[in-house]
């Protein structure tokens, strides 16, 4: 059990850095098995290579099939896209894990569990867009395109599906707008009503929900839902509006998965406002460390930084000041590494 695990690690920009080393203090207390291969990336990776992803940073999560992400800046201007998006391209990452649980309770909502899974690769987001010119105006009439295939929905869906039941979760949503986007959306509806037939329907409860009425459920009563999936753009929303419940993005990890490789991440963004501060809240990256640690087969360390977690935050109630605390990044992470060392 003691070998160590070959894996890239990219600080990012802004609070990265800090994030990062609160990550790795505690993973260390931990006893994690990661060998770290340190990257740049984002505005990092332009301000030092001149590409927000350097083929160096590439190469390496080539060899480690493997990474820990903090939050990267992509320039405004200059024709540079998403490093994000570059990276779910580059490694054919087509499925975004976002679960959301309450870790701190007495919220608006409580007792949250539940898990979006999101086609990471197609749908509106392969950026297939043009302007049409009508006399003096060249942007008169604005176009996109959608691509959804039949192979990629359904390497999406048997992944939500395989993930809810090796999970001991009880429900799979299908979340669409067949309705209106009948050949975009209704296929890939139609793909997984046809994959649960074929595959699941004696292993997990299946149900369907157009996205704005799924919307609505998940503020009336988010308590219904277990898993849901969803494509590209429905999935993005939706898995903001999760967070939403739980505490927000700095409650919220994000895993990126593909055949390949896999990504794990802090979704919430770099705040350069309050970077060197000490102020930064590491929650978000450190829930993305113990979902990368369940996916390399090492959940007993997984679960007991989840639980490190939950009780730093509600038992000893050791919280950043986003969570209504005194604690600056470092000082929470002292005492995170502290629970996990002394339980």
């Amino acid at each position: 059990m003691s070998h160590t695990i070959p894996a890239t690690l990219i600080p990012g920009d802004g609070i990265g850095p800090e994030i990062v080393d609160a990550a790795l203090t505690v993973l260390d207390a931990l006893g994690a098995p990661f060998e770290w291969d340190t990257q740049i990336a984002g505005l990092q990776g332009v301000k030092s290579a001149g590409d927000p992803l350097p083929p160096e940073t590439l190469a390496s999560i080539r060899r480690t099939r493997l990474a820990l992400k903090g939050p990267l800046e992509t320039p405004s201007g200059g024709g540079y896209r998403s490093s994000n998006v570059r990276l779910r391209e580059e490694f054919q990452l087509y499925a975004n894990l976002r679960p959301a649980r309450t870790v701190i309770p007495g919220g608006r909502f409580d007792k949250i569990d539940l898990v979006v899974v999101r086609e990471n690769l197609e749908g509106l987001y392969i950026g297939h867009e043009h302007y049409i010119p009508i006399g003096d105006d060249p942007h008169a009439v604005a176009m996109a395109t959608g691509v959804n295939t039949r192979q990629g929905s359904r390497r999406l869906l048997e992944y939500a599906f395989e993930h809810a039941i090796a999970t001991g979760r009880k429900k799979v949503t299908i979340v669409h707008k067949a309705n209106i986007m009948k050949a975009l959306t209704g296929l890939f509806l139609e793909t997984g009503e046809a994959l649960y037939r074929e595959k699941y329907a004696d292993k997990i409860a299946l149900e369907t929900v157009i996205v704005d009425a799924c919307a609505m459920k998940l503020v009336l009563d988010p308590w219904q839902f277990d898993v849901i999936v969803t494509t590209n753009l429905f999935g993005d929303i939706l898995s903001d509006l999760v967070a939403g419940l739980v505490g927000g993005l700095g409650m919220a990890p994000g895993a990126n998965i593909g055949t390949d490789a896999a990504i794990f991440e802090a979704v919430h963004g770099s705040a350069p406002d309050i970077a060197g501060q000490d102020k930064a809240n590491p929650t978000a990256l450190l829930l993305a460390a113990a979902m990368m640690l369940d996916h390399v087969g090492r959940v007993d360390l997984g679960t007991r930084l989840r639980g490190a977690i939950d009780a730093t935050l509600n038992t000893d109630n050791v919280r950043t000041g986003d969570l209504g605390g005194k604690a600056g990044t470092k000082a929470y992470a002292a005492a995170l590494a502290s629970r996990v060392r002394n339980g």
